[in-house]
């Protein structure tokens, strides 16, 4: 097939689009496939959509991680040119970016950790809003990925010092109970058109939680698959994930990430266009399920060619 790797982007989550995106580009081309990767910035967004050169592609494997890339943005204009395209289609995309609607759209499956949306507006009026904010708490803007200016806050001058510093960059943000407990996350690729659960893998972090650089600095993580919960949680929470992937609506390849605490699943979020660096958490539950990361690339891109996130028009 000819492929068109969409990498890099305009979020915040650039140089970590441009590791996945470069490493997919090379398995596909390990696997015999014409590949070209595609820088997406603001100087060659036009180019791209008016001149239709995408068209030119039997898929487009988009890997543009956060704002724009994973937020439904992109996959609407996909749709509209009616190219084949990897992972979630508009509506789960735009559901899954949105941390405040996604965790109302699951709270019937699973346990989320109890929450509240804050304006940066409330939050400068000085209403009263966080009072009643149990301690320790998570903070995290409504939309953003890789753990960006989320923080764990122990008492409440270190919660509104965190969120003055991220009211500068965002206008929303996410108060959060804070779980402690084990973090896993769960990883979930279409396999002829199935959903299907790859092992689940468990994060031990070597900072407080598995932030950005714990997420992407070779040695700040230990990773231990299959997780070690007991079985009868394995089930719990690979049952938990797949109803969340099945209700959101993903398509070929998603993740979804939670604690384990006290004997019961937390979510966490859904990440629909996971990292594919030669750190990130899909690529080793794929290998622990028996995939290499070639054949891992090469069914997500044939999944999407067969069975693209958008109906085509007649």
């Amino acid at each position: 097939m000819k492929i068109a790797v969409l990498l890099g982007g305009i979020s915040r989550e650039r140089e970590i689009s441009l590791r996945s995106g470069k490493r997919i580009a090379q398995a596909l081309r390990n696997f015999g496939h014409q590949v070209d990767e595609i820088d997406v910035n603001f100087e060659n967004f036009d180019s791209l959509i008016w001149t239709k050169e995408l068209r030119n592609y039997d898929v487009a494997f988009n890997i543009l991680h956060g704002t724009f890339g994973e937020d439904g943005h992109v996959q609407s204009i996909l749709d509209a040119l009616q190219i084949p395209y990897t992972g979630s289609g508009v509506e789960a995309s735009v559901i899954a970016f949105d941390k405040y609607l996604c965790n109302l759209y699951v709270q019937d499956i699973t346990a989320v950790p109890e929450f509240i949306l804050l304006s940066k507006e409330e939050f400068e009026q000085g209403k009263n809003v966080l009072q009643n904010i149990e301690i320790p708490c998570v903070i995290k803007p409504r939309k953003e990925g890789s753990s960006i200016g989320t923080h764990i806050c122990f008492s409440k001058e270190e919660l509104l010092e965190n969120l003055k510093k991220e009211f500068e960059k965002y206008d929303e943000m996410l108060v959060q109970r804070y779980v402690k407990g084990t973090e896993v996350t769960v990883s979930i690729i279409d396999i002829d058109g199935i959903p299907t659960v790859l092992p689940i893998l468990e994060l031990r972090p070597k900072k407080l939680f598995y932030d950005y650089e714990a997420k992407y600095t070779d040695g700040m993580t230990e990773f231990v698959i299959p997780a070690e919960i007991g079985e009868e949680m394995t089930e719990v929470v690979k049952d938990n994930a797949l109803k969340i992937y099945r209700k959101l609506g993903c398509k070929h390849f998603a993740r979804v990430d939670g604690i384990v605490s006290d004997g019961k699943f937390y979510f966490l979020e859904v990440n629909t266009l996971p990292g594919m660096t030669e750190l990130s958490d899909l690529p080793m539950s794929a290998k622990a399920y028996g995939l290499t990361f070639e054949e891992l690339v090469n069914r997500i891109a044939n999944e999407a060619f067969k069975n693209p996130p958008f109906k085509k028009f007649k």
